[in-house]
This record gives structure tokens, sequence and C-alpha cells, in this order.
């Protein structure tokens, strides 16, 4: 997972916990946008998306093959 993508998974993660703890968002959507900042920010922690495996994305930037 690159940089950038690790970032906006963070930014999103708290604009969804901020619109669940003002109480903006409330009920089922607000608890699923809860779990799935949660799950945003777990992703970008470990620097892995299962999700991307599965579809075959990588936002990882290549390593020069310095000779």
């Amino acid at each position: 997972m690159g940089g950038a993508d690790r970032i906006i998974r963070i930014l999103v993660a708290a604009v969804f916990a901020y619109l669940y703890f003002s109480g903006t968002v409330t009920g089922t959507l607000g608890l699923v946008l809860v779990v799935l900042g949660g799950v945003f920010v777990l992703t970008s922690l470990v620097s892995f998306c299962p999700l991307y495996t599965l579809v075959g994305l990588n936002t990882c930037p290549r390593k020069e093959n310095s000779k």
C-alpha cells in the first residue's frame, strides 16, 4: 500500500468518526461508518489491504533495481 493511499484512508476514517461522534450520522449507518473507519485505520497501520490482493491492485510505488 502506497503512502498516499494510507493518508487518504486515515483522513476518510477521521471524517467517518467525526460524522458519527458529532451525531450527524446515527443508527446502523453510523455504526457501519465507524467499523469501516476502523478497518481503514487498521489497514493503514499494517500497510496491507486484503481486498487489494483479491482484485489485483497495488498502490505501492515500484522499487527501481540499482545495478
